[in-house]
């Protein structure tokens, strides 16, 4: 019998960890699971484990010799010099013991969620170990190694011959899926983010379209510094109808970085709780409206790992399986387990309080820049419309 959905994880997922005191911390996903089974929203029977990605697939995206140097790096047997070369070995991307093997399993958990889908198996598939939108055909880049969802676009249109929307909702530009695609009409990428001006990558402008015959089927919208849920989501939910609507996808892929929110400690955008619960709601509809529920989503960025990203991350599964009523108190049970572990004090609730932050100076100029934003972004797409 097909299943609602299905969530991917192993403990092995764990071991993609560049070291004790990096920004990217896989033990996020620790805390969501605990935090999903605190109220009972997640069964053992969901629970599906990640296969590693095969070389084969790997090479969909990537390059056969970067390939060849991260297993070499992750076995202490590539230079310093030929690894900066590959963007390994820096701040950023550290070499760490095993990286090819941690790495593949990432890519491989996000070709499983896609085989769970277009077999149907299930209507949706979760996998929050994925989501590295970094990662680029030859080079590291932005803490990924490998380009999971790269990989799984271009796996599931040579397996299964289906159109594919790509949702990137992070706070940074979806670069390396979106030059993956760029002259692909197959392919249709979508990211909202912090702009370019202020972060990482610095890319994501609204004419970066595609190229060739991809031309029209790339879709940026940077939001200005210090954007507010309610910019955030006017932005987003008029975006996605239409270019889910111009598209027509057989599925769609979502990335659900959790790095938008007001407390995360590498993005300047002011959005709260609001945002994450309508995230999956609207991904959720699109699905059944164009692509008879058919959804895969990864995570992706998220660095206040204690506060944030379990809420965020949780309300993806409760989404997916029609758990969306709640809200109120988190579990005091989960309070009690990780408050003494966790560097600041934890939310007493899923939603934020009021005043979590300081009044925007700027919130009027901020929304009007971000309309106008939008409007540019969507004039080709509403000109051919007419």
């Amino acid at each position: 019998m097909k299943k609602e959905a299905v969530f991917v994880y192993s403990d092995q997922l764990l071991s993609y960890k560049f070291s004790e005191h990096h920004p990217f911390n896989q033990f996020r996903l620790t805390l969501t699971i605990d935090l999903l089974k605190k109220i009972n929203g997640l069964q053992d029977s969901d629970i599906v484990p990640p296969r590693e990605a095969s070389k084969k697939e790997l090479q969909l995206i990537h390059d056969a010799t970067y390939i060849e140097a991260v297993q070499k790096a992750g076995n202490g047997e590539l230079s310093a010099d030929t690894a900066e070369g590959y963007g390994l070995g820096t701040e950023d991307t550290p070499i760490f013991k095993g990286m090819h093997e941690a790495s593949a399993l990432l890519v491989g958990g996000t070709l499983t969620a896609a085989d769970w889908v277009m077999q149907e198996k299930a209507a949706h598939a979760l996998h929050l170990g994925g989501g590295l939108h970094h990662g680029f055909r030859g080079k590291a880049s932005g803490f990924c190694i490998y380009n999971d969802s790269s990989v799984a676009i271009k796996y599931v249109q040579e397996k299964y011959n289906a159109r594919v929307l790509y949702i990137d909702t992070d706070a940074h530009h979806g670069d390396g899926v979106q030059w993956s695609f760029y002259d692909d009409p197959g392919v249709c990428t979508f990211s909202i983010h912090e702009t370019g001006r202020y972060l990482f990558p610095g890319t994501g402008n609204i004419n970066e379209r595609g190229q060739g015959k991809g031309y029209g089927f790339s879709f940026n919208f940077p939001l200005d510094a210090f954007t507010e849920d309610d910019s955030w989501l006017e932005t987003y939910e008029t975006a996605i109808w239409e270019v889910a609507d111009f598209f027509k996808p057989d599925v769609i892929l979502t990335q659900n970085g959790a790095d938008a929110h007001f407390y995360d400690p590498l993005t300047h955008l002011s959005a709260t709780m609001n945002i994450y619960r309508r995230i999956p709601e609207i991904a959720h509809q699109v699905a059944h409206k164009y692509c008879d529920g058919r959804w895969i989503a990864v995570g992706g960025g998220g660095y206040d790992i204690w506060r944030v990203v379990p809420r965020a991350w949780s309300l993806i599964w409760l989404a997916m399986t029609g758990q969306t009523g709640v809200s109120g108190p988190l579990p005091a049970e989960w309070l009690n387990r990780w408050q003494p572990k966790s560097p600041a004090q934890l939310p007493a609730e899923w939603e934020d309080p009021t005043g979590v932050y300081p009044a925007i100076p700027r919130k009027l100029e901020i929304e009007e820049k971000n309309r106008l934003t939008l409007e540019k972004a969507l004039y080709s797409l509403r000109q051919q419309k007419k």
